[in-house]
């Protein structure tokens, strides 16, 4: 009887230590694989994308020129990559600065795929089929991870800091002829409801609903910006990622304030 209980110990011992060393190597394994990533993101910017800083230094619609803008984005370079890249974003004073992905027929394909089609567990920037490339859609949503390194959309979360999102109160999206300059409108802790299927923004009753909710969000952790008006013709791009815990999303919105030709 000894025996049998000193065996069925043993085999319980065993039992956990292989599920704590399982546990183990995946953290190990998800750690190295979101560090390649990050660096591998790291790269594509160094390669493909300019001096963003200079394309930033305009701030205001008044002080917008009206020639061309630079666009400091290697555009033939990344489509020859892959053709389902069609810009790129440029949050200052944050890690985000990557090109943007639509898939033809898997809306959720870059969730856990990078930018050339191979598997990550960062995914990439993307959008999905419901919004058209070219961010003429009243709203227009993109996706990112959350990610633990502080890659891809997770340092949205600094605007939930009121200073930095005083500070910080423009984003940039690139395509091949244009530069968009969008004012950060509000960031928020939403629910985990598809906004594309949820709201008919053709209808213009729910469009203005909509932007009734932007400037008032009924959420607890939430920032605005005061003074701003939107209406019917504003032009709204939707940042989304994960939550650090619980179900939900954190977005951030910003209206664009600026459509400007590159050459």
């Amino acid at each position: 009887m000894k025996n049998k209980k000193n065996a069925a110990l043993i085999a319980v011992i065993v039992f956990f230590a292989l599920v704590f060393l399982s546990a183990c190597i995946y953290l190990v394994t998800k750690l190295v694989l979101n560090s390649e990533s990050k660096d591998e993101y790291n790269s594509i910017a160094s390669s493909y994308a300019g001096d963003l800083d200079k394309g930033t230094e305009i701030t205001s619609p008044s002080e917008i020129d009206v020639e061309k803008a630079e666009n400091p984005i290697d555009f033939d370079s990344l489509i020859k990559q892959n053709p389902d890249i069609y810009s790129w974003i440029y949050v200052p004073d944050t890690n985000i600065n990557y090109p943007v992905c639509r898939h033809s027929t898997d809306d959720n394909f870059y969730l856990d795929h990078d930018i050339y089609g191979n598997y990550s567990y960062a995914g990439a920037i993307y959008s999905q089929f419901c919004n058209s490339r070219d961010f003429n859609d009243r709203v227009t949503v993109l996706y990112g991870h959350n990610m633990a390194d502080g890659s891809m959309f997770a340092d949205l979360h600094k605007f939930k800091d009121k200073e930095f999102f005083d500070t910080n109160k423009y984003f940039y999206i690139y395509t091949e002829d244009r530069k968009l300059t969008y004012e950060v409108v509000s960031a928020f802790v939403y629910d985990d409801r598809h906004i594309m299927n949820t709201f008919d923004f053709s209808d213009d009753r729910v469009f203005e609903d909509f932007l009734d909710m932007i400037l008032n969000p009924r959420s607890v952790n939430s920032n605005t910006r005061e003074g701003v008006d939107l209406d019917i013709n504003s032009n709204i791009i939707v940042l989304s990622t994960c939550l650090n815990s619980g179900e939900g999303r954190y977005l951030v919105l910003g209206e664009l304030i600026n459509d400007e030709q590159t050459e």
